[in-house]
């Protein structure tokens, strides 16, 4: 039987036992997902891929639609707000799996415990000692005047230090096959249950592809988020009573709310469900209130407590941020996560781990200019169009103007943007993000991809092998952001 071979750029060789599918897959100069893995997995991805390329392309296409049928009918949807005329609608999810071997998982694994550690290491000082913005490592004035600096938290002491329990970061791999951080998301991280949920249905659907295949499980999330929250639970509970806050059913990750509390087998409750009396929580229940010892809250600081924070919040719990002072509750994440993952911030990321653990970063940032200060705003409008500019409070692919292939009234636009507000804007290259085979109308093509791993923080951290890998799915786009028209993909860590 005739063998193709295909060259990835790090010289790996993937075999492809007959023409197929992927006959006519070119990765188009970028680093492939498969083809670019070591040859410590050469086996299992040799055996994916020849699964993969032996498969009818109706009977694949129909199975696919089934998939995302069997998404929308289990009610696994996301909200976009800037659509009125389709606001609810699933994650397209692509059925080709992206396959990381054990070496780089290895490597993730370390660095993203190594970033979590630092930056729960970082709040910590800034909301006590402050001694990284007395030494100047980090100005001083870009934390305390940054909008998401909270001086309620000052001198506040939080369980084992931990103030981002739950954390996501965004890593990318560049066209060398090196992974970098392009993000950190310390607040209310989301997309772990598409994670969850896309494993189930790869197994329900397409068992053929994973059978006898060494690919680490990730069903056991739910257990250890519930492990790590009674980490935080408040001194001398040994059997903490624990929900999940949701701003309710508007809100865009309103499944993966619903989805967590089952998977830990807590209630899922709204902020008018929680009252506080006597500095305590209190959770109203058909047989009466009942105390509350921790909180994995999914509504954003300024909402949390009208009280403390925006008075005109409906959302939120009168009176919790003083039991959260009281340490009569626990909440997760912590009050004032997000001055350790703001854009700005991030770009000192490298310093903070030197300076809180003395070691090099694991993971390297991408390389970032900081449009607030003098030489990173000239070299942004000198270079405006090569970079991507991003604001640094935005997310879900908001706001971002990509140089290269922008159009000049669009420059021109964010030209204007920067020199009325250059503190709200970063700079960074523009990467080649690396290719994953997907399946599109015209059949399997290269799109690109990039990587959230999912950290749980109690007394320890644990990642959760694999994460959601998000794709972006019109052609030649890097815009992975599914309120952009992104996509997911199963993902494969192997043994």
């Amino acid at each position: 039987m005739s063998q193709r071979q295909e060259q990835g750029s790090r010289g790996a060789t993937a075999l492809v036992e007959r023409p197929g599918l992927l006959s006519n897959y070119v990765p188009g100069g970028y680093f492939d997902e498969y083809l670019g893995l070591g040859d410590a997995t050469d086996r299992s991805v040799r055996a994916l891929l020849s699964r993969i390329d032996a498969m009818d392309p109706d009977i694949l296409r129909a199975r696919a639609h089934d998939a995302e049928l069997e998404l929308y009918n289990f009610g696994i949807t996301f909200t976009v707000y800037t659509q009125k005329d389709a606001i609810d609608r699933i994650l397209p999810f692509d059925v080709i799996p992206r396959v990381i071997d054990a070496n780089d998982w290895d490597h993730i694994n370390r660095g993203v415990q190594q970033r979590v550690a630092a930056m729960n290491a970082f709040l910590g000082d800034i909301y006590h000692d402050q001694k990284i913005l007395k030494d100047g490592v980090v100005p001083r004035d870009l934390v305390l005047s940054n909008p998401n600096y909270r001086p309620e938290m000052e001198g506040l002491d939080v369980a084992h230090g931990t103030y981002v329990h739950i954390n996501g970061t965004d890593l990318i791999r560049d066209d060398e096959g090196r992974f970098r951080v392009l993000e950190d998301n310390g607040r209310t991280p989301s997309g772990v249950s598409y994670v969850v949920e896309n494993r189930h249905l790869m197994l329900r659907t397409f068992p053929d592809l994973m059978n006898g295949l060494p690919v680490r499980p990730v069903s056991n999330y739910g257990q250890k988020l519930h492990e790590a929250l009674c980490d935080i639970a408040p001194q001398g509970v040994s059997d903490p009573v624990i929900v999940v806050l949701s701003p309710g059913t508007y809100n865009s990750a309103y499944f993966e709310h619903i989805f967590l509390a089952r998977e830990m087998g807590v209630p899922l409750v709204e902020g008018r469900d929680l009252i506080v009396e006597d500095d305590h929580v209190w959770m109203r229940t058909i047989r009466g209130p009942q105390r509350v010892d921790v909180i994995y809250r999914r509504i954003n600081d300024d909402f949390l407590d009208p009280q403390a924070f925006n008075p005109n919040s409906t959302l939120g719990v009168p009176g919790l941020m003083r039991a959260y002072a009281k340490g009569t509750v626990g909440l997760a994440n912590a009050i004032g996560t997000g001055v350790a993952d703001d854009k700005a911030v991030y770009a000192y990321m490298d310093r903070i781990i030197k300076y809180y653990l003395d070691e090099e970063p694991i993971l390297a940032n991408v390389e970032t200019n900081i449009c607030r200060e003098r030489e990173g705003l000239q070299y942004t409008l000198d270079n405006l169009d090569k970079l991507v500019v991003k604001p640094v409070g935005e997310a879900g692919g908001y706001g971002i103007t990509v140089g290269p292939r922008a159009t000049k009234e669009e420059l021109e636009a964010c030209r204007q943007k920067l020199l009325d507000r250059p503190d709200n804007y970063i700079s960074q290259p523009m990467i080649a993000l690396s290719v994953c085979p997907t399946l599109t109308g015209d059949g399997i093509k290269p799109r690109h991809v990039d990587l959230r791993p999912f950290a749980v923080t109690g007394r320890d951290t644990w990642v959760l092998p694999g994460g959601l890998t998000r794709v972006a799915l019109r052609e030649g786009s890097i815009i992975v952001n599914s309120s952009q028209g992104g996509g997911s993909k199963d993902t494969w860590v192997l043994e």
